[in-house]
């Protein structure tokens, strides 16, 4: 079972990793990063480099696909070479699956055109500009296409993917093996349960982020 994680400059590294964590445990797996080429890929925050073993052309047809999000994927839609990547491989997946704000990458190549799909709150607007039914919950399924709320939500994304692959006794031990037993120390994971005056601070953040990056690039 090939799994491609398909990766790019300033890549959120916990989209990638987390699922990551919970696929390469499946069995059968063969987990490759992919780049446009192979060699290292920086992520977001600047400190984190990780090396994609192989090109997009090198893998052109994975049995399931991932894309993590970034902060800066609206700027990749249409002409980065990862959405081509996406748009020539999804016919022939088993599954095609994002995390956060890689659903617009998804989006972007066609896959998610009048889709329900979930992605970050920040990139909602986006999501649907580009076609897609946005849909406020953590794990969206439709048929073959898996997508994932924000960064955390990967793992959730993974879990119900390997459920649906090796059984939900398989993923359960996962889940304890990585005792992923969530108990956040605030109640300020939502738009919803953060309130107005953070969900500002979190929006001049991410803004302030997208700036120093492409200021690096």
């Amino acid at each position: 079972m090939r799994i491609a994680i398909g990766l790019y400059e300033c890549f959120t590294s916990l989209d990638a990793m987390g699922p990551f964590q919970v696929l390469s445990a499946l069995p059968g797996a063969e987990v490759t990063l992919v780049a446009a080429k192979a060699g290292p890929v920086t992520d977001e925050s600047g400190f984190l480099t990780v090396t994609a073993r192989a090109s997009f052309d090198e893998l052109p047809d994975p049995d399931i696909l991932l894309v993590p999000g970034g902060v800066t994927t609206r700027a990749l839609v249409p002409d980065h070479p990862i959405v081509g990547w996406i748009a020539r491989a999804h016919p022939t997946t088993t599954w095609t699956t994002s995390v956060c704000s890689g659903a617009l990458l998804l989006a972007g190549a066609g896959v998610l055109q009048g889709v329900d799909a979930t992605t970050h709150w920040a990139a909602f607007d986006d999501l649907a500009r580009l076609g897609a039914n946005p849909v406020h919950e953590r794990v969206v399924r439709r048929g073959k296409i898996v997508t994932g709320a924000g960064v955390s939500a990967g793992i959730d994304m993974a879990l119900t993917l390997a459920a649906e692959i090796a059984g939900a006794d398989f993923a359960r031990t996962l889940q304890l093996i990585m005792e992923y037993d969530p108990q956040p120390p605030f109640d300020a994971g939502s738009p919803a349960k953060a309130g107005p005056h953070l969900v500002d601070q979190a929006f001049a953040a991410l803004m302030q982020t997208m700036q120093q990056l492409a200021a690096r690039q």
